[in-house]
């Protein structure tokens, strides 16, 4: 508790720039912003925010709240860098829109198309549903319709030692939830081999051509393509997330195996760079930065994820292009996106007919004000009534998180018991395979199971018997969480073992089969 209310007192920054001077401004903006965001800094348990407000052309608003870190204390300003997660995945989908322009390579292959098969590019992309993999065109990585469940396959690939080149390759183990083409399913691998092609067809690195293409022209000096760069970064925010009830710092997050799904780290001054640019139609400073139609391109809808709807006011649909969700809200066309790696949680905010951007990030990832502030910026400036979202959102946060927290008592209870397990704790111990995963072994130490990852050499599983064949396991790494692990018997001997991770990292459960 002393440790927040120190943040607090560190949670106005005037080093960057503050308001615009215009009578245009909403009195939310102008009058409560402060208020409010020092409020949910202390509601949410969130170190730092940075937040940058847009609107015909200028900053209205660009500021850091609260601090880098809880420790140091120093304070976020507009430059201070945040991993945005996948809010990379735009700048990935407009690349390879900005190819499509021009019809550009320097392959033999030929010129590049977003029509272009996926194996035009990469001969060895395949999915488990042959025809699928043979007839995916490259809009169908940067629209998430290639037929798998949304986060499927990223307890394989997330913060793992797989390469690239070895994560595209197992895509094709992974047998797809949904038919090809028929349902949305949010695919981070998919974008990762969107961004492979563009080595392909350019002879540069995805983080090169990004660089060089998007960053450099758009004067986003700080910003940073891969997530290896972060750590030693000068002016950047520390990630925290929640265990055993209490936010704790935690390693900063490293997938540049998965980089062009969400590997940039940015700031709210270089971010304004970009939106301000997407706002006019591909132009920064006067130069066409982008091709008009590369714009026009990503924002074309390519998948349905609904019926639309909002907590308030008005929605009637809910879409995505190429690396953006598109929804109408209150008679306007929406253009955003969201993004979540280890201990940070952003949000980007594009109202074209508005000219309006909104850009919030934090540095914890269990929160929901990144989502709040944006919602209430935009209702302010769409002249809509004030609904305090982030304490609506913090109640429906606070409901979730006590209905966790007894399920874990309960949890932690019945391990108290010291319950019997069916076979003596070495019978369950051994070597197991999982088609798309790969290896995994349970160890007997000191008379306590745990499970080693082959992938996640940093990582394990600590297996307490639940009684029978169930036992409670805790990952060493909070962001995999804590679940149910049940094994399986066949013929008096254990057969195999049901895994899953945190839903924050992928919703299916992975079967085990002992070797």
């Amino acid at each position: 508790m002393k440790r927040l209310l120190c943040s607090i007192l560190l949670i106005f920054n005037f080093s960057g720039i503050c308001f615009a001077q215009t009578d245009t401004i909403p009195s939310f903006v102008k009058d409560s912003l402060d208020i409010y965001v020092s409020r949910a800094l202390t509601d949410w348990q969130i170190p730092g925010v940075a937040v940058c407000i847009i609107k015909n052309d200028k900053v209205v608003v660009m500021k850091g709240y609260g601090v880098k870190d809880w420790d140091t204390k120093d304070p976020v300003d507009a430059n201070t860098l945040f991993m945005i997660g996948s809010n990379s995945k735009a700048f990935t989908a407009t690349a390879l829109a900005m190819l499509d322009a021009e019809k550009f390579s320097e392959n033999k292959i030929g010129k590049f198309s977003l029509d272009d098969k996926v194996t035009k590019w990469i001969p060895e992309f395949k999915l488990n549903n042959k025809a699928a993999g043979e007839q995916a065109i490259i809009r169908d990585l940067l629209c998430h319709r290639i037929g798998f469940q949304t986060f499927q396959g990223d307890f394989t690939y997330w913060t793992s030692n797989l390469t690239r080149e070895e994560v595209i390759e197992k895509m094709s183990h992974i047998k797809a939830t949904y038919p090809f083409r028929t349902t949305w399913g949010y695919t981070n691998a998919a974008f990762l081999t969107a961004g492979q092609i563009i080595p392909v067809v350019t002879g540069m690195p995805w983080e090169d051509f990004i660089k060089q293409k998007i960053f450099e022209p758009l004067d986003m000096k700080n910003t940073l393509a891969l997530s290896k760069d972060f750590p030693n970064a000068a002016n950047k925010c520390s990630p925290y997330t929640m265990q055993e009830g209490k936010i704790i710092k935690i390693p900063y997050c490293l997938i540049d195996n998965l980089a062009p799904a969400g590997s940039i780290g940015s700031s709210v001054h270089d971010m304004s760079h970009w939106v301000m640019m997407q706002l006019n139609n591909g132009k920064y400073n006067g130069q066409q930065i982008v091709p008009a139609s590369a714009i026009a391109q990503t924002r074309l809808p390519h998948s349905i994820l609904g019926n639309g709807g909002a907590l308030y006011n008005e929605g009637h649909f809910s879409l995505y292009g190429l690396g953006w969700m598109l929804q109408e809200y209150c008679g306007r066309k929406i253009v955003s996106h969201t993004g979540g790696v280890n201990g940070f949680v952003t949000s980007v905010t594009l109202i074209p007919e508005e000219k309006l951007g909104i850009i919030v990030f934090t540095n914890t990832d269990q929160n929901s004000f990144y989502e709040a502030l944006k919602w209430e910026i935009m209702d302010a400036y769409l002249g809509k009534p004030y609904r305090n979202y982030s304490n609506v959102y913090l109640g429906f946060y606070k409901q979730n998180f006590n209905e966790e927290q007894k399920k874990d008592k309960t949890l932690k209870d019945s391990v108290a018991l010291n319950l019997k397990t069916e076979f003596p704790l070495k019978a369950y111990a051994g070597n197991y395979f999982n088609d798309v995963y790969g290896n995994m072994k349970v160890v007997l130490e000191n008379g306590e199971l745990k499970m080693n990852f082959s992938h996640h050499p940093n990582m394990y599983a600590k297996l307490e018997s639940l009684g029978g064949n169930r036992f409670y396991a805790t990952f060493t790494d909070p962001e995999f969480s804590k679940a149910i692990f049940p094994f399986h018997v066949e013929n008096g001997k254990v057969k195999s073992v049901t895994v899953k991770v945190a839903d924050f990292v992928e919703y299916n459960p992975y079967e085990f089969i002992k070797k």
